[in-house]
């Protein structure tokens, strides 16, 4: 590539930082942009600064790596470095642009970067595979303007779909996020979530109780009084799992 290219470091440990800031002075078509020390201040960097290339540490203080990933849908131009390998084979077997062990070397780092020039703008999909792969959400990040709102999955009462939108109802509260509910439907534990209509999934842990709607149809009866619309294809599915 004849232009510069932009880079962003997230990584918790200044060390860590350093090192990488070091192995980039030696890439002169690299502009260093932004260096993070939490996931949060990452996803907000990435957002405002839309680097080309992300260094990104897993194991952070406020969001960890997918889930920084998660909130900016970054899908490339993006290498992890991190001390933990509980996600490197996913990383290898996914063909993900790169998964730098610490400590690595600048040899390891330049192996990285020559990759990452190559796939650049062809990532998106081996990343998606590797955030759908991951362990089921614990918790959901919804950008607001400037803020993000943190929702632990338990709090939940029922996700719904609105057009390019779902509304994700906790609390009495409704948060919207631009996401699919069939993205959300993957990263959710199956088992707690159940998808009963096209348009609706809902949190088990707040089903009362399952009515009678009409000649064949039923609902959903959640704590707190609100009825879901249950298709045959959602009776069967709850069937299996209660």
């Amino acid at each position: 590539m004849s232009r510069r290219l932009s880079a962003l470091i997230a990584d918790d440990e200044a060390l860590a930082r350093h090192l990488i800031r070091d192995y980039l002075s030696r890439h002169i078509d690299i502009e260093l942009v932004a260096e993070c020390d939490n996931g949060l201040q990452a996803a907000k960097a990435i957002a405002e600064r839309t680097p080309d290339l992300v260094f990104l540490d897993i194991r952070m203080p406020k969001l960890d790596g997918l889930e920084v990933l998660e909130l900016t849908g970054r899908r490339s131009g993006v290498i992890f470095t991190t001390a933990y390998d509980a996600h490197a084979l996913q990383a290898f077997d996914l063909h993900a642009v790169d998964y730098l062990l610490k400590p690595f070397s600048q040899t390891r780092f330049d192996e990285a970067l020559h990759k990452a020039r190559s796939l650049l703008g062809h990532a998106a999909s081996a990343l998606d595979t590797l955030l759908q792969s991951a362990p089921p959400l614990k918790r959901v990040l919804i950008r607001d303007r400037d803020q993000v709102q943190i929702l632990a999955v338990e709090s939940i009462d029922y996700i719904e779909a609105q057009d390019d939108y779902i509304a994700i109802c906790a609390g009495g509260k409704v948060y919207l996020k631009t996401q699919s509910l069939a993205d959300i439907e993957a990263r959710l534990d199956p088992q707690l979530f159940v998808r009963v209509h096209r348009s609706y999934l809902i949190n088990l842990a707040r089903l009362q109780a399952i009515e009678r709607h009409g000649r064949d149809g039923h609902a959903a009866c959640l704590q707190g009084g609100k009825r879901i619309p249950i298709s045959r294809a959602g009776y069967e599915r709850i069937r299996g799992v209660i």
